[in-house]
């Protein structure tokens, strides 16, 4: 994002956190149906809209303090993924999951990718959406944090919508410019499956995909 581009979008906080929120050509944030648009990152292509009396002005560049969040309560016990089946275990892994409070509400992605003995996870709050939204941006996240894209990837998600839009050509009627990112990034990888599994089933790596998505939530709403 270039300085001219920044000029079209202001910090402000956003339910104990800092958002952008989109200006009109006189600096006024914009409006519709009384409520704001926002991002949480500048670089993300998807706006949220966030209702205009929850989006505040910064207090010294700081979140006004009646807008902070209270105490977060002990994390839950992490679930500890399983060994990767033998078959996988020359491929990048990938396992994704989105969640949702209310539909649309608060939603939160949860990603975990393994190679070999390296895992990293990712647990991301992306703000007011729907399931399906949280379930697609989980896998464009997954995706995205493939560096070396020349190995085999298999990633696995428990969303039938995602895999009928993204393998069985389904025809997009909603999400349209969130599809066609994800299927851009695909053509950039040289081998890779997207994979089905069944949701909330005996898969360690699937519920902890889906635990990380939920804690997403759980820690804005905190």
């Amino acid at each position: 994002m270039d300085k001219t581009g920044q000029k079209n979008w202001k910090r402000m906080a956003f339910k104990g956190g800092k958002v952008w929120v989109k200006l009109d050509g006189k600096g006024r944030p914009v409006e519709k149906s009384g409520k704001f648009s926002i991002k949480y990152k500048l670089e993300q292509d998807i706006e949220y809209f966030a209702g205009k009396k929850e989006v505040m002005e910064l207090v010294d560049g700081d979140v006004p303090a009646s807008s902070k969040p209270a105490p977060k309560k002990a994390p839950a016990k992490k679930i500890k993924a399983a060994p990767l089946p033998e078959n996988l275990q020359n491929s990048i892994v990938i396992y994704t999951d989105g969640a949702c409070s209310g539909n649309p509400g608060p939603a939160g992605i949860g990603v975990v990718l393994k190679y070999k003995e390296n895992e990293k996870r990712i647990s991301s709050y992306i703000g007011e959406g729907t399931n399906n939204i949280a379930e697609l941006t989980a896998i464009l996240e997954g995706l995205a944090s493939v560096k070396n894209r020349s190995l085999p990837v298999r990633l696995f998600t428990d969303s039938s919508y995602s895999v009928g839009l993204l393998v069985n050509n389904w025809k997009a009627k909603k999400n349209v410019e969130l599809v066609a990112k994800i299927k851009n990034l695909m053509t950039k990888f040289k081998d890779l499956k997207i994979c089905k599994v069944k949701g909330h089933a005996d898969d360690p790596l699937n519920n902890l995909a889906d635990q990380l998505a939920v804690e997403a939530i759980q820690g804005r709403e905190a």
